[in-house]
């Protein structure tokens, strides 16, 4: 089966492909010739994540998904959300930047609780399903670790993978840029594929 992934990140690509398995071809919309940016002007992520996914489907008529994903913080009443990106103002995607606000914002407040929160928008058929995943943890006071990408080196994740491959709680505090495997195993849109994956192999 073919399916659309509204993404031009081949790591993304490859976790998609190895999460849905053999029988489903994955195609990017530049593979279709769709190179113009794909619109996301929703406030929140699911809005997000519908209208890309809504778009692709419009211009090419197939199966297709789309993710959006955000940082939640719970002392900011759920910020940066769906502007977790571009955060720090600017162009967005500074993740240094980002960082250093979101250290800012927190300097003197106790609770640094906060998720990574993923949404999935499936266009199979005549149907739209939304599915998600999200990864709990904390953000620390410090930026550690030289893994990850974008929020990783400030977020603690509550759970972490051991060695045996178990899911275990997070005793040391490492943050996810710590524990780059973490997100292979514990990741927010590895979840909500995942999720997605089930549906569809469940309809076959």
């Amino acid at each position: 089966m073919k399916i659309v992934f509204a993404t031009a990140n081949q790591g993304k690509l490859r976790e998609a492909a190895g999460i849905l398995g053999e029988g489903y071809e994955l195609v990017t919309p530049a593979m279709l010739g769709i190179t113009e940016d794909i619109p996301e002007t929703g406030t929140t992520l699911e809005e997000n994540s519908a209208q890309k996914a809504e778009y692709l489907y419009s211009r090419c008529h197939t199966d297709c998904f789309a993710d959006d994903t955000g940082l939640e913080v719970n002392a900011l009443g759920g910020a940066p959300g769906v502007y977790s990106a571009r955060y720090a103002g600017g162009d967005g995607h500074d993740s240094q930047a980002n960082m250093d606000k979101l250290l800012r914002e927190l300097q003197g407040k106790e609770d640094r609780t906060a998720r990574f929160h993923t949404i999935v928008t499936l266009y199979h058929g005549t149907e739209i399903l939304q599915f998600e995943g999200e990864v709990r943890g904390r953000i620390g006071t410090e930026k550690k670790g030289d893994g990850g990408f974008g929020y990783d080196p400030v977020f603690i994740p509550d759970m972490v993978p051991a060695e045996d491959g178990t899911i275990v709680p997070n005793t040391e505090g490492l943050t996810m840029a710590e524990v780059p495997a973490a997100k292979n195993v514990i990741s927010h849109r590895a979840m909500a594929l995942k999720a997605m994956a089930a549906y569809l192999h469940s309809k076959e």
